[in-house]
């Protein structure tokens, strides 16, 4: 048995043009903005939903797009039910999996990164 939940929102944007991204999205959202030391490619919009991480994220193509984290507390065994609902793995950086939906999207399995109480609170219980 293991838990996992929709943790976020991340917009994919070539790197060149992730200022005026940030920028844009912080002023849209009315949030402040989080670098985490080490992981400058991130640019988290502070608040912009409760529970819920929204963050822009610097990459090195020219194909802006979004995706979605699930955060899981067993890696291996949400990635395996992923695929077994028809997902493919396409990649892996430090703990998380990226994956492809049966239609094509891009999503990432990232160990739980929300705090206890809420991660309780709102993910779901899987056999």
């Amino acid at each position: 048995m293991h838990r996992s939940r929709l943790v976020g929102v991340i917009f994919d944007t070539p790197a060149a043009r992730v200022g005026s991204e940030v920028s844009f999205w912080a002023g849209a959202l009315g949030t402040p903005t989080y670098s985490p030391p080490g992981e400058e490619q991130f640019t988290a919009l502070v608040g912009a939903v409760p529970d819920f991480f929204t963050v822009v994220q610097a990459v090195g193509d020219d194909a802006p797009r979004y995706h979605v984290d699930i955060e899981t507390d067993d890696l291996a065994a949400e990635v395996e039910r992923l695929t077994a609902l028809g997902a493919e793995s396409v990649g892996r950086w430090k703990d998380a999996f990226t994956m492809r939906s049966p239609g094509g999207h891009v999503l990432c399995v990232v160990p739980v990164h929300s705090d206890p109480e809420t991660f309780a609170r709102t993910a779901h219980t899987w056999p």
